[in-house]
């Protein structure tokens, strides 16, 4: 769970012991009931990846509660939604699957991290389970674990983005997509001449 970066600091500030004893205590690589109900209540999640050189990006992923899924003990999938097609972190993916998720509840508060490794699927029989996805991205869990909650600013959800998929509904088309500086290059349209 440790490098040496982490050791040093928590040798510095004499935190060692407690880093070790959270570990011993609340680390696993499989998903409890609880962490099942919480990332399956959530309406939104941060995902951090990082390209073939190491630089990260951080995304925010949002939907109805229960876009993302846990499938297995020890995975969850979610689905990608249309974007702005840069494919910032599902093609960082494709290069390094290596990624940290992390779920927060603003309201009660409370946090989970999911550290693991992703893959992407086309073709993943959940793809039809999820309106409005292009395809579907699955995450091998080998870090769960909460945190402290404590330097969370208490929030409620007011509501769930238009622009959410869900079945028997056409999200709007985003107002950016129709400014004529993007219109003619998005997919599906013949580039201006």
């Amino acid at each position: 769970m440790y490098h040496e970066g982490n050791r040093s600091l928590q040798d510095r500030f004499d935190s060692r012991r407690i880093a070790d004893r959270l570990v011993e205590v609340l680390h696993r690589a499989r998903f409890k009931d609880e962490d099942r109900a919480f990332i399956e209540s959530r309406s939104m999640f941060f995902l951090a990846t990082a390209d073939e050189n190491g630089w990260p990006d951080c995304s925010y992923k949002g939907g109805h509660p229960g876009f993302v899924q846990v499938v297995a003990d020890d995975t969850l999938a979610f689905p990608s939604y249309d974007g702005n097609g840069m494919f910032k972190s599902l093609g960082n993916i494709l290069l390094n699957p290596r990624v940290g998720l992390l779920f927060m509840d603003f309201a009660s508060p409370a946090r989970l991290r999911v550290n693991g490794t992703a893959s992407i699927d086309f073709a993943d029989p959940l793809l039809s389970t999820f309106q409005g996805a292009q395809l579907i991205v699955r995450v091998q869990a080998k870090d769960i674990f909460p945190n402290c909650p404590r330097y969370i600013h208490r929030m409620t959800l007011e509501e769930i983005s238009a622009y959410a998929p869900a079945a028997d509904y056409r999200p709007p088309v985003p107002a950016w997509k129709e400014m004529e500086v993007f219109r003619d290059y998005l997919p599906g349209r013949p580039k201006a001449e």
